[in-house]
């Protein structure tokens, strides 16, 4: 979910005289004692008091906290060292790579994102700008003239999907309409449902920086995306992930193969990007997320005929509200019940 950092929060502590009930880890027979931060919002505190939560200012007593945006990860570190009681914090958006110090400082907390819940969505807009690619869109839109018949149809093609979150397996879903054959990479072993081949890269991200260019490649990565028509990263971006798409692996793709990325910018080397399509390398390139982002004025991305820029609006405030509510009235439901929360981070991998 797209949203701005705000200005770090001034946080005063109001302790309760009310002494703590025990029993679930979120709190006791009223329903977890939660605070919303930075600011307030509607959305999320009708989600905290559907979910059967207890929403307070930030005090002793607080035990969970919802994010309502972002929060400098300093101002939160803060926050927490300063209020040991709390024991779960929900985060706003998918991607948690601003909080990455925060977590190895405070390992014990459970930790969610909104990761999954904004599937659909994001998924949705992956399969839109693989179309439009594929069908030639931005250059029959600027046309002022019939032109030549052009395009391609995504019926039947090889698609490699970088990621086997939530994401990406409803991109399989969507994907699979237009009968095509799906290969997942991924860093862990397991199956994913709908793909007709997972395959485990434990070695994603862990290669060379694009620096290095006498170093070798990663030639199972290589491999897989040398047969892709359409590759489309739905990876989390980590110290590992970053510069995953460079000009080594942007090399093994077809010139027929577009690139599609829903996921964060710093997954791809913008450079080598910018010089695969401009050479030809690359037929197309469909991008919500760039690097840097927003993509400066001026920048030779926006001057590329074959690629398609959308301003991180893959899931819209408007399209995300009722998701990410419903992710938290399902969570303070869990974290009141003591059960295993939806969206929980693996602080150690990063997502």
């Amino acid at each position: 979910m797209k949203s701005s950092t705000p200005a770090n929060p001034t946080v005063t502590a109001n302790p309760t005289t009310e002494g703590s009930t025990t029993g679930s880890p979120g709190g006791g027979a009223a329903g977890p004692r939660l605070a919303i931060l930075p600011r307030p919002d509607d959305n999320l505190a009708g989600a905290v008091m559907a979910g059967g939560g207890t929403l307070e200012p930030l005090s002793e007593a607080t035990t969970g906290l919802i994010l309502s945006s972002r929060i400098d990860a300093r101002e939160l570190t803060a926050l927490l060292d300063s209020h040991p009681g709390i024991g779960w914090i929900q985060l706003p958006s998918a991607g948690v790579e601003l909080y990455s110090t925060t977590f190895g400082s405070h390992p014990k907390l459970q930790w969610t994102s909104a990761k999954g819940a904004f599937a659909r969505p994001v998924a949705e807009h992956a399969l839109a700008l693989a179309l439009a690619l594929l069908r030639r869109l931005p250059e029959s839109i600027r046309a002022t003239g019939w032109g030549e018949e052009r395009g391609t149809s995504l019926f039947g093609m090889h698609v490699v999907i970088l990621g086997a979150g939530g994401i990406a397996q409803e991109i399989i879903r969507l994907f699979k309409v237009f009968e095509t054959h799906i290969t997942v990479l991924r860093r862990g072993s397991s199956p994913v449902p709908g793909a007709d081949h997972t395959i485990s890269l434990p070695s994603l991200g862990r290669r060379m920086g694009p620096e290095e260019t006498d170093a070798e490649p990663d030639h199972a990565l290589a491999d897989e995306l040398a047969g892709a028509d359409v590759v489309v990263l739905a990876a989390a971006l980590t110290a590992e992930t970053k510069g995953l798409i460079g000009a080594r692996e942007l090399a093994h793709m077809k010139p027929e193969c577009v690139l599609i990325n829903i996921a964060r910018g710093g997954l791809v080397v913008t450079d080598a990007l910018v010089e695969a399509l401009a050479s030809g390398a690359l037929a197309g390139a469909g991008l919500d997320v760039t690097d840097p982002e927003p993509l400066p004025q001026g920048h030779a991305l926006w001057m590329e005929p074959n690629a398609i820029i959308t301003p991180h609006t893959a899931d819209t405030e408007e399209m995300v509200r009722p998701l990410i509510a419903a992710r938290v009235r399902e969570n303070v439901r869990r974290w009141g019940a003591g059960e295993p929360l939806q969206g929980l981070v693996d602080a150690d991998a990063g997502y």
